[in-house]
């Protein structure tokens, strides 16, 4: 999820961690394991007066499939499954009206499950994932061609460039 982010103006840093678990500086190998409660994310630091919020969550729905509720794409388990993390209350406004939206366009066959949660501590992930996408481009590419994302998001969004 860092690479959609990660090229927009007003993006200034795009993190991957884990968040909402109860274990404190979980490791990879503990969140993978499923028993950590945590989910990978991505912690982004943007300007609003660049990039919306609103943007940003059109972004993350975008690359998603949101009626999944048991993970993302070939990554099966909770801590892959996606969720909105919110900071305050206008932005669990902003994130159930675009859940509500998305519900509402029938772009899907099936219920919108991605859930609205609030944010909890973040845990920076180690150094060898932060900016894979950039440190292994053939690894990123050969995983994300496997995983059915760009054809999911072509087949629901008619683009891969988000």
């Amino acid at each position: 999820m860092v690479k959609p982010f990660d090229q927009w103006d007003g993006v200034y840093r795009v993190v991957s961690g884990y968040t909402g678990g109860h274990t404190p500086n979980p490791t990879y190998e503990q969140v993978k394991k499923q028993t950590t409660g945590h989910l990978e994310a991505v912690q982004i630091t943007y300007n609003p007066d660049i990039i919306s919020y609103s943007t940003m969550l059109e972004l993350f729905w975008a690359q998603i499939d949101p009626t999944d509720d048991g993970g993302q794409f070939q990554d099966r388990g909770e801590s892959y499954t996606a969720a909105i993390f919110v900071h305050n209350e206008e932005q669990r406004q902003l994130a159930e009206a675009s859940k509500l939206a998305l519900a509402e366009s029938e772009r899907f066959d099936k219920p919108i499950v991605t859930p609205i949660r609030d944010a909890a501590p973040f845990y920076p992930a180690e150094d060898y994932h932060q900016d894979y996408y950039r440190k292994e481009p053939e690894h990123y590419k050969e995983d994300r061609s496997k995983s059915g994302r760009d054809e999911f998001i072509a087949q629901h969004w008619r683009t891969t460039d988000m």
